[in-house]
């Protein structure tokens, strides 16, 4: 069986493993997995929401990746890992945030790698992020590909660190002989975002009236079908030790504010809060809300906004040269994410529009189990 040759041909063909399929990109994953006649079993933790793989058939087991005996036991009797669950996070948090952070990311991505290794699961594809790829120092600006290494030098958030992290697990895996490759993501939008994510909960937000001015920059964002289907493009054809960029479009947040505005039909925020004010400004808060309030959540975070500030972009030429990757666009993607947030009921302003009827049809149907597709096919969403 060579990589990605995964379909399910009756009750003998072996599972393909998946971590994080609760959160987002796991969730559509999933999805796809299934849609491909996949046979899949995942792994939870019954203290989180996984509402995204209800009435799913999926095998489920429940087990923590910070525990190796639990993840041993998870992974028995399957053939290729997508290992995608991460602690995600742009604030600095105390000394027993970072600390998860370091065990879920980082002693995490070791565990499923040991394992992996040690049940002869085969390829193993982990999810990486933008934020642990290096820069032009000079113009962060330009586009970063794959050979340049994550900057330490400068503030970072624990989170960047931890997945800089990650791959060197990756790494020290692959010279050991280990068959494993990042999939790198970029901010992801789309549907199947139970938890939501940053994003799901701005373009709730926004929709309901609550996002009254906003700070500029921009940022890679990649479509859920896009990054889904790097990870399967990853295990089909990728290099072993390597990495693989996925994203599908540059935007400003203007520009993404300008879509759920065309989207939604609500007008978008008119006041733009120059970026060294609202540095300044979060700084003190997240200080604040982080020690005093730590449930509390935080939109624009110091680190979210040194990020923006950056406005980086991505080369995804080896994606598309060596796999076959094609993007698509960040606007079916917001078309999907806001038809999933709207069936959902968490769009609360009467005066919003309306879903697309394709999208809204598709999020109802993958809800009640009649249709698990979240790519278009020959057409917008």
């Amino acid at each position: 069986m060579t990589p990605g040759q995964h379909k399910s041909n009756g009750s003998s063909s072996p599972p393909v493993f998946v971590t994080g399929a609760a959160g987002h990109v796991g969730a559509n994953l999933v999805l796809r997995l299934l849609e491909d006649g996949v046979r899949v079993r995942v792994l939870l933790r019954r203290e989180d929401n996984n509402e995204a793989v209800e009435g799913l058939d999926v095998e489920r087991v429940y087990g923590d990746i910070r525990d190796l005996d639990e993840t041993r036991r998870a992974l028995q009797g399957c053939q290729g890992v997508y290992h995608v669950a991460a602690m995600i996070s742009t604030i600095e948090g105390n000394l027993a945030y970072r600390r998860n952070i370091y065990e879920c990311n980082v002693l995490g991505t070791r565990h499923v790698l040991q394992a992996a290794r040690e049940n002869d699961a085969g390829r193993v594809v982990v999810t990486g992020s933008f934020s642990a790829v290096g820069y032009d120092l000079d113009n962060p600006s330009l586009p970063s590909d794959e050979t340049m290494q994550f900057y330490p030098m400068e503030r970072t958030m624990p989170y960047e660190r931890s997945k800089a992290l990650v791959e060197h697990e990756c790494w020290r895996a692959a010279a050991h002989g280990q068959d494993v490759m990042v999939a790198t993501c970029c901010a992801v939008i789309g549907g199947a975002d139970y938890f939501p994510s940053r994003l799901g909960r701005t373009l709730c937000d926004y929709t309901n009236g609550k996002l009254r001015a906003y700070v500029d920059g921009g940022f890679e964002f990649v479509a859920a079908r896009d990054i889904v289907e790097g990870h399967l493009l990853c295990m089909a054809h990728g290099r072993a030790g390597e990495k693989y960029i996925f994203s599908s479009e540059y935007k400003t947040i203007s520009d993404i504010l300008d879509l759920y505005e065309e989207v939604t039909g609500v007008m978008r925020p008119g006041r733009r809060i120059p970026t060294h004010m609202m540095l300044a400004f979060s700084e003190v808060a997240s200080f604040y809300l982080s020690r005093f309030h730590p449930s509390f959540p935080q939109r624009f975070t110091p680190g979210a906004i040194r990020l923006l500030k950056k406005c980086r972009h991505a080369d995804t030429s080896k994606a598309q040269h060596e796999l076959g990757y094609r993007p698509t666009s960040i606007r079916d993607a917001v078309h999907q994410a806001y038809a999933f947030h709207y069936h959902r009921g968490a769009i609360e302003n009467p005066l919003a529009n309306p879903p697309r009827e394709e999208a809204m049809t598709r999020v109802q149907n993958s809800a009640s189990g009649a249709d698990i597709s979240i790519a278009s096919e020959g057409g917008p969403l």
